[in-house]
C-alpha cells in the first residue's frame, strides 16, 4: 500500500472540523489533529490507524483490542482511532472500502493495511511485521547517543590549540605506538607535520622556485606554500613537474614528497585520483 495514496491533503484541516471523535478516548483522531497525532508521530515510530463505526461491533471490538495492544507496547508503535462516519475525508484519502479498515502509515506514507475484524494472534502478527518493517529506518527516531571523546585526542587537541605543536605531535604518536592501526590519530599526524613546516615558509617561496626550476628543495617549498593556501592542484602539478624533468636522488625527493602531500587528502578525491595518474605517466 506504500505511496498509494495521499495524505497531505489532511495537513490542513477544512473550517470547521470537529473537535474530537466520537468515541472521545486518548487515541481519538479527526481532521484537526491529524496531521500532528498521525503524520507527525509516524516520523518517529508506526502509527496504526484504525478506522471504525459506532454502528459496528466488530469494528469497536477491534479498536478495543488495539488500544490494550498499544498499552502493551511500550512505545514500538502508537494508535490512531478515527470514527469513519464522523470523518469522512480521512475514510476517503485512505480509500476505505469497508469497516473496519486498519493502515500502518510510517515516515507519513502508507505502509500495509488489513480490513475486516481480525483475530488478535493475526493482529499481532501483523503488528510485528509492521515493527520489523521499519525498525531503524525512521527519520524521527531517537538520536544515537554520542560515543565520548577518547581523552588521549582531546589532550593532542587542547596542545594544539594552545599552539604546541611538539606536545601536540608527541601526543598523536604515543596514540599510534599504543595503536598503530589508529588511522585517525595517522592522519592527524600528517596534518601536523605539514603544518609545521609549511607555516615557516616564506610566501616568496613560489617566486623563488619559478625563477629556479632547476631548484628542487625551493620546489618543495613553494608546493608546501600552495598547500598551505588551498591550491593542492597547483601544487601537485609543480611536483609532477620537477619528477618528469629531474632524475636520480633529486627526482626521488620530489616524488616523495607528492606521495606525502597525496595523503593529506582522501585518496578517492577526483584531483587526488587525477594527480596519480599524471605522476604515473611522468613516471613511465
Amino acid at each position: 500500500m506504500s505511496g498509494a495514496v495521499d495524505l497531505s491533503g489532511l495537513k490542513q484541516p477544512p473550517a470547521g472540523a470537529p473537535g474530537a471523535a466520537a468515541n472521545g478516548g486518548d487515541y481519538a483522531v479527526n481532521e484537526a489533529n491529524f496531521e500532528t497525532k498521525v503524520l507527525r508521530r509516524s516520523v518517529q515510530v508506526p502509527v496504526v490507524v484504525a478506522l471504525y463505526s459506532q454502528r459496528s461491533p466488530g469494528s469497536v471490538e477491534l479498536v478495543r483490542t488495539l488500544e490494550r495492544l498499544v498499552g502493551e507496547a511500550n512505545g514500538a508503535w502508537d494508535l490512531a482511532t478515527v470514527e469513519a462516519e464522523a470523518n469522512m475525508r480521512i475514510a476517503q484519502a485512505f480509500g476505505v472500502q469497508g469497516i473496519p479498515t486498519v493502515i500502518a502509515v510510517a515516515g507519513g506514507q502508507p505502509l500495509a493495511d488489513f480490513q475486516g475484524a481480525q483475530p488478535e494472534p493475526q493482529v499481532r502478527q501483523w503488528l510485528s511485521a509492521v515493527i520489523d518493517a521499519v525498525a531503524g529506518k525512521l527519520p524521527g527516531g531517537e538520536e544515537p547517543q554520542e560515543a565520548p571523546e577518547d581523552p588521549r585526542f582531546v589532550a593532542a587537541e587542547t596542545a594544539l590549540e594552545q599552539g604546541d605543536l611538539a606536545g601536540a605531535e608527541a601526543a598523536y604518536e604515543a596514540i599510534i605506538a599504543a595503536e598503530p592501526g589508529n588511522e585517525e590519530a595517522k592522519g592527524a599526524l600528517r596534518q601536523l607535520r605539514f603544518l609545521g613546516r609549511a607555516q615557516n615558509i616564506p610566501a616568496s617561496a613560489i617566486a623563488t622556485a619559478d625563477a629556479d626550476l632547476g631548484n628542487v628543495d625551493a620546489a618543495l617549498d613553494a608546493a608546501d606554500v600552495e598547500m598551505l593556501d588551498q591550491q593542492p592542484e597547483a601544487a601537485f602539478d609543480r611536483l609532477i613537474a620537477v619528477v618528469k624533468r629531474s632524475a636520480g636522488d633529486d627526482r626521488t625527493k620530489a616524488r616523495t614528497r607528492l606521495l606525502e602531500l597525496f595523503e593529506l587528502f582522501d585518496q578517492a578525491e577526483p584531483f587526488v585520483v587525477a594527480a596519480r595518474r599524471k605522476l604515473a605517466a611522468a613516471l613511465y
